[in-house]
């Protein structure tokens, strides 16, 4: 899994096809590992480096910029209501400006001691997309030194939406981070090759994602996003009972915020802790007892080039 060898030569992650995997069992042998991972972001009204904003807007990008201050004065704190209502630990997807910017929202993540994963600095801007590998070492160095200054913690994860080069795994691995959120490729974990080290891939979702939900699927929403998580919570779960799950529901506040969807999340919570065998695990948790349980099995189980049970 270590070799010695140029990134671009590495094939990332190997392939193995579900059935015929060895047996993955969560603690309590809990049939899935559910994450919470709301994205907390900071969009900037006038950023030196973009022209066009995301939403097609020439800087500044006024509806960009507005729907992401709405998420971080409103959204957040009704967000927040439900998750604590539900007992909810989450994983958060960080922009660090936030933090800096929004020491309010700093202090109700730390409060509740939410795993971090680094989702960049600002929301606007492409890094570290066209970066060489020294300078994107230098973004990570970075990023750890400013979260580590702001929080006094260490972040476990990133999710950059794969805008990094093909040496991202190695630099996360080499520099500390236990897992990587950007393959969207399995319901279960996975081990990434990387040179030195180890780093694990846990299931992110560009599927179950309220903003994707409502930015591409419309005119679906609220009750749409209800029922495809149940969809997808019942279909995991039952395959559950023979091989460990893993279900990522992906949040921004500035979606799912609003007062008209907030009652899905409420729904959905519900729903899922109307049942037994769930694990309520960050992504860090998810990674970590993969590495200490798993991860070798893993390992010797593709070594042995194994393929699909008869």
């Amino acid at each position: 899994m270590n070799e010695d060898a140029p990134p671009s030569l590495l094939a990332r992650i190997d392939y193995a096809p579900l059935a015929g995997r060895p047996r993955l069992r969560w603690p309590n042998d809990a049939r899935l590992a559910f994450w919470v991972i709301p994205n907390v972001e900071y969009y900037q009204y006038t950023p030196a480096a973009a022209r066009v904003g995301r939403s097609g807007f020439p800087a500044p990008d006024v509806p960009a910029y507005a729907s992401r201050d709405y998420g971080n004065r409103v959204g957040f704190w009704r967000m927040l209501d439900v998750l604590d209502r539900h007992r909810i630990r989450c994983t958060v997807n960080i922009n660090l400006a936030v933090l800096e910017h929004f020491p309010e929202i700093r202090d109700a993540m730390l409060a509740r001691d939410w795993d971090f994963c680094f989702h960049g600095f600002y929301n606007d801007l492409p890094e570290p997309r066209g970066l060489s590998e020294a300078e994107e070492r230098a973004w990570y160095e970075r990023a750890i030194r400013m979260f580590h200054d702001l929080t006094g913690r260490r972040m476990s994860g990133a999710n950059v939406l794969s805008r990094g080069g093909h040496h991202t795994p190695d630099l996360l691995a080499e520099l500390g981070f236990l897992y990587h959120a950007d393959w969207m490729h399995d319901d279960q974990p996975t081990p990434i090759k990387v040179r030195r080290g180890r780093l694990v891939s846990v299931p992110y979702s560009m599927e179950l994602n309220d903003a994707l939900f409502v930015m591409f699927q419309r005119p679906w929403e609220g009750e749409e996003f209800f029922q495809v998580a149940k969809d997808q919570f019942d279909r995991l779960y039952a395959e559950g009972a023979g091989q460990g799950m893993v279900m990522c529901l992906v949040l921004h506040p500035w979606v799912i915020g609003y007062p008209h969807r907030i009652g899905a999340l409420d729904r959905i919570l519900e729903y899922v802790r109307g049942h037994e065998g769930v694990w309520y695990a960050t992504a860090a948790e998810i990674a970590q007892f993969y590495l200490d349980n798993h991860y070798e099995v893993m390992v010797r189980h593709l070594a042995r080039g194994e393929g699909a049970a008869p």
